[in-house]
């Protein structure tokens, strides 16, 4: 275990916003980071476990706990007939298993190219783009439960996904240790779901296209919209999406109609998708038509040129200035069309 005290939160978020960490160690090791967290509970300290910072708007006061950087390094593959179970530690980079998975012939992962951070986060948040999420190909994750002190692994039902959700994100008892996926032993995609990317592929949607073109065309779409970071362009130090695309019930989608229609005209179109539980809408179309443009800004806060559902720092923005960009964007929005957006990264505070 490395220690690593001293370290500023702006330099461990890719928003690159947030104060200094009062103690930080890196955890290279499984047993390192449970002993990192039991040592926190036992002092009664904070803890904040970071991967990349990738979707996370850290407190400008800093943090007065303790920070464990999730640093566990390690794949395992095993075949199973057609398919191969992968175990990957906490503290890959989700880049770096993704580039892995499409050069070895496994599929069921393409789609997600490009996303910063570890693979620890993914379970979290169901992280999804492109018509795919991780809980298309989960089968298990480990975990260690801060309450009873144990090491567990839990089926990917019980981990209870969701859209951009899971049983793990709004609590902090359990830290993601490991992630088992199963992917297909094929060359070829997952079946292609998303319009836009079908099109891109010269594909229909729920066709097959080669893994490596749907990962090259996935990545290319991503940099046209600023989601891949880059260290020398300022459009891209955010934390990725920032809003949720809502979903609402038929009687919320009725009202939201209504409005809609009120606004724009009575033969305006929107984009809305079925959802289990009513329609979903796009929060991009909803942020646009409430009247905020690609770059809109808020002094060094701004709507990125390229996307509209992401929030940058355009070199000196503090997380409350972000913070005063979402909540002007979530008020406007809800007074147009009677949706609230709901912010995707994970926000703190200086001490919980």
């Amino acid at each position: 275990m490395t220690d690593r005290s001293g370290v500023r939160l702006c330099d461990l978020t890719t928003l690159r916003t947030g104060g200094e960490a009062a103690h930080a160690v890196s955890a290279e090791s499984l047993d390192e980071l449970v002993d990192a967290v039991r040592s926190a509970d036992a002092a009664s300290r904070a803890v904040l476990l970071i991967g990349d910072g990738s979707n996370l708007v850290a407190p400008d006061q800093g943090w007065d706990g303790d920070v464990v950087l999730i640093r566990v390094r390690g794949i395992e593959s095993v075949r199973r007939g057609q398919d191969i179970d992968v175990r990957v530690a906490a503290g890959e980079p989700w880049e770096e298993v993704v580039t892995r998975s499409v050069e070895a012939g496994w599929s069921g992962l393409e789609c997600l190219s490009g996303i910063p951070g570890r693979t620890g986060a993914t379970p979290v948040q169901n992280v999804g783009a492109y018509g795919q999420e991780v809980a298309d190909s989960i089968t298990a994750v480990e975990v260690f439960d801060r309450e009873t002190g144990r090491r567990m692994a839990w089926s990917a039902a019980a981990c209870r996904f969701g859209y951009r959700d899971s049983r793990f994100k709004h609590t902090d008892r359990f830290v993601v240790l490991s992630a088992q996926f199963r992917l297909a032993l094929s060359r070829l995609s997952a079946p292609i779901r998303y319009p836009e990317l079908a099109s891109q592929l010269g594909v229909e949607v729920g066709e097959r296209a080669p893994a490596a073109a749907v990962r090259a065309t996935v990545l290319e779409l991503r940099r046209n919209k600023g989601m891949v970071l880059d260290a020398a362009d300022h459009d891209t130090w955010s934390a990725g999406s920032f809003f949720t695309n809502p979903i609402l019930t038929p009687g919320e989608y009725e009202r939201f109609a209504e409005l809609a229609n009120a606004r724009l005209g009575p033969d305006a179109a929107w984009p809305a998708y079925p959802d289990p539980r009513g329609r979903k809408l796009s929060a991009a179309w909803l942020i646009e038509q409430a009247g905020f443009a690609k770059g809109y800004a808020r002094g060094a806060a701004a709507v990125s040129g390229k996307h509209t559902l992401a929030l940058t720092n355009r070199g000196s923005a503090t997380s409350a200035d972000i913070l005063t960009l979402a909540t002007e964007i979530i008020d406007r929005v809800e007074s147009a069309f009677g949706v609230r957006l709901h912010p995707e990264p994970r926000i703190l505070s200086f001490s919980r």
